[in-house]
C-alpha cells in the first residue's frame, strides 16, 4: 500500500495492521542520462514488487530517495528515517535499494534487500521467508 492511499480517517483503523513500513532507496547519483534514470527506476521498481505484491495489507511504502550524495553518511540517514517511521507508529522498516553497492546497515533498520552482486533480483522465496521471519521474532 502506498503512503498516498492512506487518509487521515483510515489511520487508526488501518495502523494495526499496517505495522512494517519500506523505504525506497533508488541510489543515483545525479549524472544519469534519461534512459539510465528509467533503467535505475525500474530495478527499483522490480526489487519494490518483491515487497508489496505479496504483502500489500501489510506494508505501507514511503517515498523513494532518488539521489544519493555523500553516501558516507547514508547508514545514519537511513537510521534516522527508520526512527522517524517507528515513532509514527510502524513496529517494522525494511529498506530496499536499486544499487548494490550502497551500504544501508543501520540499527534501527529490520531488513534491507538490495540486488545480487550479478544484479539480479533476490529470489521471491528468499524475500518473503526473511520479512515472515522478522514478523515472526526470528533472527535473520
Amino acid at each position: 500500500m502506498k503512503f498516498s492511499e492512506i487518509t487521515a480517517d483510515q489511520w487508526d483503523e488501518l495502523s494495526p495492521y499496517l505495522d512494517t513500513c519500506l523505504l525506497p532507496v533508488t541510489g543515483m547519483a545525479g549524472g544519469e542520462k534519461p534512459y539510465e534514470a528509467t533503467e535505475w527506476l525500474e530495478r527499483l521498481r522490480d526489487m519494490m514488487d518483491l515487497i508489496e505484491i505479496p504483502f500489500k495489507g501489510r506494508v505501507v511504502t514511503y517515498p523513494a530517495w532518488h539521489y544519493i550524495t555523500g553516501s558516507g553518511n547514508l547508514p545514519e540517514m537511513v537510521n534516522e528515517w527508520c526512527e522517524s517511521a517507528k515513532r509514527a507508529g510502524f513496529r517494522y522498516a525494511i529498506v530496499v535499494t536499486a544499487n548494490k553497492e550502497l551500504e544501508l546497515a543501520c540499527p534501527a533498520m529490520n531488513l534491507s534487500f538490495l540486488p545480487n552482486e550479478d544484479g539480479s533480483l533476490p529470489a521471491q522465496a528468499d524475500v518473503s521467508d526473511a520479512i515472515r521471519s522478522m514478523w515472526n521474532g526470528q533472527a535473520v
